[in-house]
């Protein structure tokens, strides 16, 4: 197993969890930001109104897109198994 291909595979495995979470934190990066100014704003300063919309709306993205995130998990799985040959021989 070459130097190369290491890194490549760690790449490509930090590429595809990062791939993975952006959409829900990018979600939960939204809402927490319009929260806060809404807090800000009306001057209310309760934490669990922070909290409680983000865990709404990332879970309901996770659940939208959990189709797309197993396609995307079962074929970087595939893609590895299958140079498994490769990286032996």
């Amino acid at each position: 197993m070459s130097h190369q291909l290491v890194i490549d595979l760690s790449r490509e495995a930090i590429m595809t969890a990062l791939m993975l979470a952006a959409p829900m934190l990018l979600i939960a990066l939204g809402v927490g930001l319009t929260v806060s100014i809404i807090q800000s704003v009306t001057q209310i300063q309760e934490q669990t109104l922070a909290f409680v919309p983000k865990l709404v709306l990332v879970g309901g993205a996770f659940i939208i897109g959990l189709p797309w995130l197993l396609q995307t998990l079962i074929k970087f799985t595939q893609q590895v198994i299958g140079g498994i040959p490769a990286m032996i021989g």
